[in-house]
């Protein structure tokens, strides 16, 4: 433990990740989502797009103009999607660690702090794909993020944020398992695997 030691980040430190981390639970959430985009509601819009078309008048035809809408939608995150799927650094925070990689914070890292006025609070230091601020889920390239990145359990490091510079302390970091909200059919969408309306036996 170093107590007292403070580290600045860089302040040239990349707005963007230049590499695309992330856990085992995150890169199946973007799996999964392009699965059902894929195999699911595309095709279910395009079947709704292929009946208005016949419907005549392609100009005026809400369901028509409201289907090619969603498909140029659908399209446009199912290319979203493979770029980070394909650009996907797996890193998982259960793996055995050694030395350094084990005492400061990292990819993956659970994180307890504590501010100035004695405030404590726990994040986990995730992908950009991954944020949750309900889960208290933050980004390795976020300020708070780097501000805590290879700090070590006693450290003092400086939060530069949009509200101000603010000094925190490392108080415990651990590598765990970190539970990624899993991806969740949206209500409403189309899809081509909805039950069909059943018919009641004479």
């Amino acid at each position: 433990m170093r107590k007292g030691f403070t580290r600045n980040p860089k302040p040239d430190a990349p707005a963007t990740p230049l590499k695309n981390y992330i856990t085992p639970g995150g890169l199946k959430r973007l799996k999964d989502e392009y699965h059902f985009l894929l195999t699911r509601e595309r095709p279910a819009v395009t079947a709704v797009v292929t009946w208005a078309a016949s419907n005549g008048d392609r100009s005026e035809n809400a369901d028509y103009q409201y289907g090619k809408r969603r498909l140029r939608q659908i399209d446009s995150r199912l290319r979203f999607l493979m770029k980070r799927i394909e650009a996907a650094i797996v890193i998982d925070p259960e793996a055995p660690r050694s030395g350094q990689a084990a005492t400061s914070v990292f990819f993956g890292a659970t994180v307890r702090y504590s501010d100035a006025e004695g405030s404590e609070r726990v994040v986990s230091i995730v992908g950009a794909d991954e944020v949750d601020l309900n889960r208290n889920h933050i980004s390795w390239v976020s300020p708070l993020g780097r501000a805590l990145i290879k700090a070590k359990e006693g450290d003092r490091v400086v939060l530069e944020a949009p509200g101000g510079t603010t000094h925190l302390t490392v108080e415990e970091l651990s590598y765990e398992y970190i539970e990624v909200e899993p991806f969740r059919e949206p209500l409403g969408a189309e899809t081509t695997s909805k039950e069909p309306a059943r018919v009641d036996e004479a």
